[in-house]
């Protein structure tokens, strides 16, 4: 029986939000003049479950072809500026590893950025799959996590926990039909969930 945990990146794995923050608050300026946001602001919009993000960032109903360039020429540089692994990630990751437990990442993020950051932050070469939403359907719909679970060669009888601390990750854990483990950690506070991990370290205990 295998055992596979897959992450959320941004606000489960990593702490992103200042560099997200000064990309947007880039193309705000220059492409619409408008003052920059905080970085509590920007992170609270990315994890409303009903929202308008092109309203809230750039004040247009669907987000412009030049905001999206300029995003993600300016991210490309910033996103590892300063990113940093939450306090405990790296200890349990390696753990996860040594108990041959299979590891991959599904993030909303592009794949190219979340390669970029997770090795420059040295853990890349944890996961056997990293999968975002330019090489699948968004969270929650499952496809990304069908993907990881196939690079996996998952099987039935084996075990799988999704772990994010947004609503997104916990609802395309039911989507795919694994178990969910809500990282209270994170960037997102108001989700009700069953299972929780109050840190890294209660991963371990769940999974192991």
């Amino acid at each position: 029986m295998k055992k596979i945990v897959i992450f959320d990146m941004d606000g489960t794995l990593i702490d992103s939000k200042k560099d997200i923050t000064l990309s947007v608050n880039y193309v705000r300026e220059r492409n619409h003049n408008l003052p920059p946001l905080s970085e509590e602001e920007v992170v609270k919009a990315i994890n409303k479950k009903e929202r308008n993000l092109a309203w809230i960032f750039y004040r247009t109903q669907t987000y412009q072809e030049r905001d999206k360039v300029l995003f993600e020429e300016h991210y490309h540089k910033q996103c590892v500026e300063h990113p940093y692994l939450f306090e405990g990630i790296k200890e349990v990751l390696k753990k996860l590893k040594e108990k041959g437990v299979l590891m991959g990442v599904a993030t909303n993020a592009p794949t190219p950025f979340a390669k970029k950051m997770l090795a420059h932050l040295g853990v890349d070469n944890m996961f056997v799959s990293i999968v975002g939403a330019d090489i699948s359907k968004p969270k929650p719909d499952p496809d990304m996590v069908f993907q990881i679970l196939q690079a996996c060669n998952y099987q039935r009888g084996d075990v799988a926990w999704m772990v994010g601390d947004n609503q997104k990750d916990i609802e395309v854990a039911k989507n795919a039909n694994i178990n969910a483990i809500y990282a209270a950690w994170g960037f997102q506070s108001d989700v009700v969930w069953k299972v929780r991990a109050q840190n890294p370290n209660d991963i371990l205990e769940i999974v192991l």
